[in-house]
């Protein structure tokens, strides 16, 4: 490969991502971090080898935040849905620990507020 081969090249993904739209791309990464949280509380195909609450926490946590912030930007036809998959997460982590979290105090509850 020559050098002007791989600029050329990477110019090309940088004019790509510059067209994608910033609600495309954050809930990309929403549903990115919403399938990598599923997966380590418990709800995909082998729970017993791929459970892992101290990961779900940590996904869960950027999660919220990243909703929470981009909801008012994003708008709510595209933030609605985001909430339920987070909801519907932090409800799966809480069935999940064998001492559950106190109310307001599990993962993601600082930005989302109680759930129960």
């Amino acid at each position: 490969m020559t050098e002007e081969y791989v600029m050329s090249d990477t110019a090309e993904e940088a004019r790509d991502i510059a067209d994608v739209p910033a609600v495309e791309v954050i809930n990309t990464v929403a549903v990115h971090l919403l399938s990598a949280a599923a997966v380590k509380v418990g709800l995909a195909d082998d729970p017993a080898h791929q459970t892992d609450l101290d990961e779900a926490r940590k996904l869960i946590e950027a999660l919220a935040g990243l909703v929470t912030a981009a909801a008012a930007n994003i708008g709510d036809h595209h933030a609605r849905p985001l909430r339920d998959g987070l909801r519907t997460l932090q409800l799966a982590f809480r069935e999940a620990s064998i001492i559950p979290d106190p109310i307001g105090k599990g993962p993601g509850e600082k930005w989302t507020g109680a759930v129960n």
